[in-house]
């Protein structure tokens, strides 16, 4: 064995280029989306924390479900603003429209 080593790597910087190989960008683009929007809405919406959910990310629409009308309500009326730092976040991807629709009754508030 010789004393030469590789230079580190951060494991993040690792991830895309593994999940590419295994077929699992939509996956991980996802997973990121929805860390990122729990984030945003615990700092700026932290009534809703907890009680709302990214189910889908499909082109530029973010498709999220709440538990309660009243949630879908307050993040409809902070909808620009979440999705303003929703874009500028890293793990943000620029959605453009956000639909909010209530668990359990199908139905967009």
């Amino acid at each position: 064995m010789s004393g030469r080593r590789r230079p580190m790597v951060r494991l993040s910087d690792l991830i895309p280029d593994a999940a590419r190989a295994l077929g699992l960008e939509d996956e991980l683009r996802l997973s990121r989306a929805i860390a990122t929007f729990e984030a945003i809405v615990a700092e700026r919406v932290p009534a809703a924390a907890g009680a709302c959910r990214v189910v889908r990310l499909e082109g530029f629409t973010l498709d999220v479900e709440a538990d309660a009308p009243i949630v879908a309500q307050e993040l409809r009326l902070r909808g620009p603003e979440l999705l303003a730092a929703f874009g500028a976040a890293p793990g943000g991807v620029g959605a453009r429209d956000l639909r909010i629709r209530v668990r359990g009754t199908g139905g967009r508030v």
